[in-house]
């Protein structure tokens, strides 16, 4: 078997592999559903043992910090780390984020402590901040503090429209987390522009759960129909050639040049093998995106 694309994530000089691991579904209830710690363990020495060299997580993601301290932390020179701040120690995703500089401070040296590691690659506010939000009470001031003690390395947000325009320029992230898929091309324009302007680019949602078997559930602000009418109307099954849709949906993603790593996610080994088989058939020819994105462009998915 082949290695897996590297790209590099922005001006941070971090080399990602471009499948990058979403680890939300390794922590339980309520962010996911029932794993064992054994079976999460196996999970994530698989995704190191396939090459994958980046992961993504939460302190609000359940266990899934701990698991990931339990079980790989030994082979921690193998990935990057990314984590999210805003989030409430102990507190499920559901409780209100906090982005106030205690806080901040609190939830890094909680994932530190539970992650078993001296430093996090990338923090991230894991909601799309306003200006205001990441001033007023001193968050970013906080990060940037940590960032100087060592703790962390680079600084990023998870956004989306409107905010991610203003946080896109004031230049101040390393890198950005965006939903972005065939079904959801929206954030394309703004994501070249990151890219550009030298931030990484982490994509999620690039397969859209497993398209389309999650696809009855909202994600993302789309809604399960909404993505069966994008891809319906699109006629997308006449170009897939053998492939199946996620593949499909995969390739779609790692074809966009400004993608530094897509985060997928997944509690199932067999599924995991599926996704890094994809990613070594590399990105989709050239002329089927081009295909493909007239095709969905015309059914509603397209750069706003």
């Amino acid at each position: 078997m082949g290695e897996i694309e590297r790209r590099q994530l922005g001006r941070t000089g971090l080399s990602v592999t471009v499948l990058g691991f979403g680890a939300m579904d390794l922590g339980g209830p309520p962010a996911a559903g029932e794993i064992s710690d054994a079976y999460a363990g196996r999970i994530l020495n698989a995704v190191l043992d396939h090459g994958i060299n980046f992961i993504d997580t939460a302190i609000c993601y359940g266990t899934s910090e701990a698991r990931i301290g339990q079980a790989i932390s030994h082979r921690r020179n193998e990935f990057i780390l990314a984590t999210k701040c805003g989030c409430q120690p102990g507190k499920p995703m559901t409780a209100p984020h906090i982005h106030a500089a205690a806080n901040i401070r609190a939830g890094i040296e909680h994932s530190l402590r539970t992650m078993r590691t001296d430093y996090l690659d990338i923090v991230q506010f894991h909601q799309s901040l306003d200006r205001g939000a990441w001033e007023s009470d001193g968050a970013l001031d906080e990060l940037l503090k940590m960032k100087a003690e060592g703790k962390l390395r680079f600084i990023g947000v998870s956004g989306i429209f409107p905010n991610l325009i203003d946080q896109v320029d004031s230049g101040i992230f390393d890198v950005f987390q965006i939903p972005y898929s065939a079904l959801q091309r929206e954030h394309e324009g703004i994501i070249a522009k990151a890219s550009a302007n030298g931030a990484g680019i982490i994509i999620r949602g690039g397969v859209a759960r497993g398209a389309p078997t999650d696809w009855n559930k909202r994600y993302y602000m789309m809604t399960g129909e909404e993505m069966s009418g994008r891809w319906d109307k699109a006629r997308l099954d006449d170009l897939l050639n053998g492939m199946s849709r996620m593949e499909f949906m995969l390739r779609f993603a790692i074809a966009e040049p400004t993608l530094d790593t897509a985060i997928i996610g997944t509690k199932n080994v067999d599924h995991l093998g599926g996704n890094v088989t994809a990613v070594l058939q590399g990105p989709l020819p050239a002329d089927v995106v081009e295909e493909a994105k007239r095709r969905l462009g015309a059914a509603g998915s397209k750069p706003v």
